[in-house]
């Protein structure tokens, strides 16, 4: 039980950032985070090491935060959001209209891209701990993290063509 606390103190921040990042809710990530390491505890005979110890986690809060949302039926309307020209990529994937597009263009993306630009924009990690993430330099992280991104705003753009 000793060594669930250090990691309850280890991974707390980051499991918290990643949940209020995804949800926008600062009492939403407390609640799914505290029950994320409820779950973790009752399941941690079953990590096996294959991966970090902070993806799991924060698998598990993902799952544990889409359970919240259909639960509480919680899910706002893209169309509902407001949005101010000039924000950033990272601040259009959670307030704009575009945030679906977004994430679909997120999801044709494949690995490692998602995942570091997921942990780069969600889990507000840096560029050091992705590369520690996946046990690569800081600078790898970071040339992946523009080229995911740059491949996101293509992908945008070309929908807008499209529409056009």
């Amino acid at each position: 039980m000793k060594e669930f606390e250090i990691i309850y103190k280890t991974y707390f921040n980051d499991v918290f950032r990643y949940i209020r990042r995804l949800s926008g809710d600062e009492k939403i990530a407390e609640e799914v985070t505290g029950e994320t390491f409820f779950k973790a505890i009752q399941a941690i005979d079953k990590f096996k090491g294959e991966c970090d110890l902070r993806i799991w986690l924060c698998q598990i809060a993902k799952n544990t935060y889409y359970t919240y949302l259909k639960k509480s039926k919680r899910l706002k309307s893209i169309d509902e959001m407001d949005v101010s020209d000039g924000e950033s990529l990272e601040e259009r994937l959670i307030w704009s209209e575009e945030a679906k597009k977004i994430k679909q263009a997120l999801h044709t993306l494949p690995d490692p891209y998602k995942e570091v630009f997921t942990w780069r924009v969600y889990a507000e990690l840096s560029f050091k701990e992705i590369g520690q993430i996946f046990h690569k330099t800081e600078n790898w992280a970071c040339v992946t993290y523009h080229r995911a991104r740059k491949k996101i705003i293509e992908q945008l753009e070309g929908n807008k063509d499209e529409e056009l």
